[in-house]
């Protein structure tokens, strides 16, 4: 059940109409808690056991903690949940990607061996919310957190439907507050929410579901294609990753809004990024501040010194690459974002702040950027280290030939997209929107409603960030 789906439409109709007749707060939260389930079961019901269990883990670890007095205690308690989550996302996730990958290195050393791997079905939006309940338990060993003493409001908190399967990754900081006082309807802003949702529903709908097939062929088989071609695609799938990942989070955003809660902004604007880290700081910034506050600091990339920090950076951003998946193609990815953090590091360093050389390049950095990311989506979009291969050799050498092309028309898609991208960093929609009556604005968006509709792909896409 996804969100530019019927069926969630359904859904999510008989769920905000029953939460809002029900009158006690305890009731409501309850019956969220229900449908959140239910909402997951639907994907497959044996993943309920999976987020079960990290629900009891880290709920019994955090009030354990809490009591506990003793730093190897402590340490200890900790110890069972980063063991006992780890244990199952390693398992489902990476298991047989590490076993297969030492099979093949065993084999090229000549040592014959057997891979042990095993069907196991990646359970939907378990990175997500194995990242959410460790942050839970972390916070409370770094006493920066109180554990909640209601089951109902933490189980809520890990399984919130909205932003169960693909974020954003919300703290317990933020979310369990909100679950103490009853949510009123007359604070909820219906038209900013109603707005984000019909975003979020274009930009995957329309935008990302119509951008797909275009590019499976390309990536399948990029030998077939030209250099243009390749070229297109790349600019194309810029675009593809993007609104299909910030359409889901614009559509989780709006949907927990219309039920009362607030979830975290997961990006901004990130195109206009004119360095690395700072694209990292407007991607996925839930992803990368999850990172930053529990491996980083941890690992004393705040506290050590310039070089202790560019390579605690580094090993991070490794992370972050083996977090999107388990494949060689993702190790590639975090390489290469490694590879970046360093350099940005050595020329902050080297290069002084004021000289021409640096404003030069900080007025050429989001290109820059775009250029670095291009490369960076090569690995992280293809199926495979061989078609990757293939894909660096063509973006890189001119290949003229082909039998298989991409449309140039398909540039004009990116345009508007970039064009309409641009607007909103600009916050034009807004300065627009904000004089419109009641009565214009209900028009204007049945308008783009249909509009939508009518351009929605005919066949539904899987949303990119579920296979995380």
């Amino acid at each position: 059940m996804i969100f530019t789906e019927l069926r969630f439409l359904a859904f999510f109709l008989i769920v905000f109409g029953v939460y809002w007749s029900l009158r006690r707060h305890r009731t409501r939260k309850l019956f969220l808690l229900v449908m959140s389930w239910a909402f997951y079961g639907a994907w497959d019901y044996r993943f309920l056991s999976l987020i079960l269990f990290s629900t009891v883990l880290d709920f019994a670890v955090g009030a354990r903690l809490e009591k506990a007095s003793m730093g190897r205690a402590r340490k200890a308690l900790l110890a069972v949940s980063l063991v006992g989550n780890l244990g199952v996302l390693g398992i489902f996730k990476y298991y047989n990607f590490f076993v297969s990958s030492a099979s093949d290195f065993l084999g090229w050393l000549g040592l014959g061996v057997s891979d042990y791997t095993i069907q196991i079905i990646l359970p939907v939006g378990i990175s997500f919310y194995t990242f959410q309940t460790l942050s839970y338990t972390i916070d409370i060993y770094r006493r920066t957190l109180k554990p909640v003493t209601s089951f109902l409001d933490f189980a809520l908190f890990v399984g919130f439907f909205p932003q169960l399967v693909a974020g954003p990754i919300v703290r317990a900081s933020h979310f369990l507050p909100q679950l103490e006082k009853p949510k009123l309807f007359a604070d909820v802003d219906v038209r900013a929410c109603l707005s984000l949702f019909l975003i979020g529903f274009i930009k995957k709908g329309v935008i990302s579901d119509n951008i797909a097939p275009v590019l499976d062929p390309v990536f399948a088989d990029p030998a077939a294609f030209s250099t243009a071609s390749t070229w297109i695609a790349l600019f194309l799938y810029h675009a593809q990753i993007y609104c299909d990942f910030s359409g889901y989070s614009d559509m989780a955003i709006a949907t927990a809004g219309l039920l009362g809660y607030h979830l975290p902004p997961n990006f901004n604007f990130p195109f206009f990024a004119r360095n690395i880290s700072e694209f990292w700081q407007r991607w996925h910034i839930s992803l990368s501040t999850w990172f930053r506050d529990y491996l980083y600091t941890s690992l004393g990339g705040r506290r050590g010194t310039g070089l202790k920090a560019m390579w605690v950076g580094a090993a991070t951003m490794m992370l972050v690459g083996l977090w999107h998946g388990a494949g060689w193609q993702y190790v590639g990815f975090g390489v290469l974002m490694s590879a970046a953090i360093i350099l940005s590091r050595f020329w902050a360093m080297a290069v002084p702040s004021g000289s021409l050389l640096r404003r030069t390049v900080r007025f050429f950095g989001p290109v820059i950027v775009w250029y670095f990311l291009f490369i960076n989506w090569i690995c992280f979009r293809s199926v495979g280290w061989d078609p990757a291969m293939d894909m660096f050799r063509i973006f890189f050498f001119l290949q003229p030939g082909g039998a298989a092309t991409v449309d140039p028309a398909w540039l004009g898609v990116f345009v508007v997209f970039m064009a309409a991208h641009t607007a909103a960093y600009l916050r034009l929609f807004e300065r627009v929107g904000s004089g419109i009556s009641d009565w214009v604005y209900a028009a204007g968006y049945g308008v783009a409603s249909a509009c939508a509709l009518m351009l929605l792909a005919t066949e539904y896409q899987p949303f990119i960030y579920f296979q995380f």
